[in-house]
């Protein structure tokens, strides 16, 4: 079953890169040759190591910086526009033991996207933790089992936020290779796509949204998640990124 599922996955990902790329509705934010619309996060320039190459909006570094070392702050944006009702699509690897994250409705002014921006995770579930010791960031979330990566931490989930349900037969290829990401926002509901499958889906400020952010990670983040409307934005947690196909249509 799990083969034929990556095998149903590798289909649609083909055909959907067709399909988008003939879709007059879509607005390509990354012309595959240069940075053109991307800055730092709170800063008028792109931050050092984002470069344009070979079709890819990426990140180099050598290595990973591991995560109780982690500095931050060289999170990116595109800014020539806000979006509020969308549908977003992109292309991306990340090496073994990376982490990346999809942020939208980014508002400046804060010390990183994520103190008010919902976020969708892209991360090396399998070997995550074989770089990164979690275990004490885990322990101040009451985690049961806090040296292992949590639910809410892993690819596709709304970070600290919703989960992938179990029986949900989440396709994620092995760090080194191309994954597709799809994330649909709309007033009503809210959906996270990863390689064609639908990964969960939840509807933004609900009680159940509410109970979640005042109860978990957000609940000392009174902005989270309030503004309906910002830019897109990729966080660089300490690992080399590719992003490639970065498009979005407006709904």
């Amino acid at each position: 079953m799990k083969t034929f599922l990556y095998l149903l996955a590798s289909i649609f990902f083909l055909i959907s890169c067709n399909d988008n790329q003939n879709n007059k509705d879509w607005i390509y934010l990354f012309d595959g040759k240069t940075t053109d619309g991307w800055r730092g996060y709170n800063s008028d320039e792109l931050p050092p190591g984002w470069i344009a190459k070979d079709g890819m909006l990426m990140f180099e570094r050598e290595g990973l910086q591991l995560e109780q070392d982690y500095e931050g702050g060289k999170d990116i944006i595109y800014a020539k526009d806000m979006y509020s009702e969308f549908e977003f699509y992109v292309e991306w690897k990340i090496p073994p033991g990376g982490n990346s994250g999809i942020f939208y409705h980014v508002q400046e002014g804060y010390d990183f996207p994520g103190d008010s921006s919902p976020e969708y995770q892209l991360i090396d579930d399998v070997n995550y933790t074989k770089f990164h010791d979690v275990t004490e960031y885990n322990k101040l979330f009451d985690a049961s089992q806090p040296e292992k990566l949590q639910d809410w931490q892993k690819t596709g989930a709304n970070y600290a936020m919703h989960t992938v349900p179990e029986d949900v037969e989440k396709v994620l290829f092995p760090a080194g290779e191309w994954n597709s990401t799809t994330i649909v926002f709309t007033n009503q509901k809210v959906e996270h796509w990863l390689n064609g499958v639908k990964l969960l889906s939840f509807v933004p400020w609900s009680d159940e949204w509410n109970d979640l952010k005042n109860s978990g990670k957000w609940k000392k983040s009174p902005d989270y998640g309030k503004s309906k409307t910002g830019y897109i934005s990729f966080q660089d947690h300490g690992s080399s990124l590719w992003f490639r196909n970065i498009k979005i249509r407006k709904l």
